[in-house]
């Protein structure tokens, strides 16, 4: 079985009398894609920060790439997670290249300052941008760029270290049809890449899934819903349950999209 490289044991986050995420259990493993579905406040964002080590719970165990969270240095766990997210975008300073957006990754840094990059840094943050289909922009200021361009700018940027796990914030949010289908593809094709990391992907919504997603989570008011892989987890019971009403599901050509079913109002 491939080895785990995220594990929450009955883990629960408190902020005073509010609950955000309550006992939850969950497995990532190498070589899996998942997506995280859930209402607003259903504790996905919380979950995320968990994960990227930036929260600590409040009960419970948290087991990052091998790592027991509150045994190890967050600082040297943090490099090993790309991660992106609207409040690390804000971080982004307009005025940046998109080319130095990319390559600054590799100190941890938003902003270019002093720091030196060889070569190899340079030739690797121009493949990824290639790769996510943005290349032609690398000269470009960020602030410049659409939103689109933008979110595909920032998965470059979190592959940057080569990171053994990859989190995805709401990565699809604000984006029109056309930018929201084009980072779809994109997710698609890095899902299929076999050497891609393990990846969580948050998100409202059904249809920002991309075809090779392996696994789904679903949160309610902070607790798991149902979770395993995608084709067992989405299902119309458990979609409406998750979403507090009746929905039809509909999959097709790797794609899934949900409604209210107007049978029962």
């Amino acid at each position: 079985m491939p080895t785990p490289v995220l594990e929450l044991a009955d883990v629960t986050v408190r902020r005073g009398a509010t609950v955000l995420l309550d006992q939850v259990t969950w497995v990532v493993r190498e070589g899996e894609r998942w997506v995280v579905l859930g209402p607003n406040g259903a504790g996905k964002t919380t979950l995320l920060q968990i994960a990227s080590a930036q929260l600590f719970p409040s009960s419970g165990l948290v087991g990052v790439l091998g790592e027991l969270m509150g045994t190890v240095d967050v600082f040297e766990l943090r490099p090993r997670i790309g991660l992106t997210s609207a409040a690390l975008a804000d971080k982004i300073p307009r005025q940046e290249l998109v080319r130095d957006v990319v390559v600054s990754a590799a100190y941890g840094v938003t902003g270019r300052w002093r720091e030196q990059y060889d070569d190899l840094d340079h030739e690797r943050a121009d493949d990824l941008l290639r790769e996510v289909g943005v290349a032609h922009l690398a000269a470009r200021t960020f602030g410049t760029l659409s939103e689109g361009e933008r979110k595909r700018v920032q998965v470059a940027r979190a592959l940057m270290t080569d990171p053994e796990l990859l989190l995805l914030d709401e990565p699809a949010a604000g984006l029109d049809l056309g930018g929201r289908e084009d980072l779809v593809s994109t997710l698609s094709t890095l899902a299929h890449d076999p050497d891609a990391p393990a990846t969580v992907l948050v998100s409202h919504h059904v249809e920002e899934i991309p075809p090779g997603f392996t696994h789904a989570l679903l949160l309610k008011q902070g607790r798991v819903v149902a979770e395993g892989p995608v084709d067992e987890v989405l299902t119309e019971q458990q979609l409406s349950a998750t979403f507090g009403m009746p929905l039809t599901l509909t999959h097709a050509d790797g794609r899934w999209a949900a409604r209210r079913d107007v049978r029962h109002r």
